[in-house]
């Protein structure tokens, strides 16, 4: 599916990674993404921080879902576990809401493989700011 919040530039760090949403509510997100080289660090493995844009896209996506059309949510902040190394594949975040406040909102990402071993734990934190204060 089409990213549910299209890049105002034309190119952003979802595009460019190839990140693809396959489910997106206010209760869960799930997204996808290919392992290779461009999300490789130097010795061909995986990048922690492309399972990170992983995992915070989807949190985001979800996030933005539930307070729109009166707050945006920004990431505020990003606990990872990287569990697993990979080479290639897919990669799948699952992201549900913890807590989805007024003001903040949390969420539980897992980022696995396409044999469902879990390659990354994750929690992001998002601010949700009044739209009309976004920058």
């Amino acid at each position: 599916m089409p990213h549910p919040f299209p890049s105002a530039s034309g190119t952003s760090l979802d595009e460019t990674l190839g990140i693809d949403y396959e489910e997106v509510t206010a209760e869960r997100v799930v997204a996808t993404m290919p392992v290779g080289p461009r999300v490789h660090q130097p010795l061909g493995y995986l990048h922690g921080g492309a399972s990170i844009v992983l995992a915070e896209s989807a949190a985001s996506v979800g996030a933005n879902v539930a307070a729109l059309p009166e707050r945006v949510a920004f990431g505020l902040e990003v606990n990872a576990s990287h569990l697993r190394p990979k080479r290639e594949g897919t990669l799948r975040a699952t992201a549900t809401p913890i807590r989805q406040g007024r003001t903040t909102a949390v969420w539980d990402v897992r980022v696995e493989g396409e044999d469902g071993k879990l390659i990354c734990a994750s929690r992001i934190t998002l601010a949700l700011v009044p739209a009309q204060d976004r920058a």
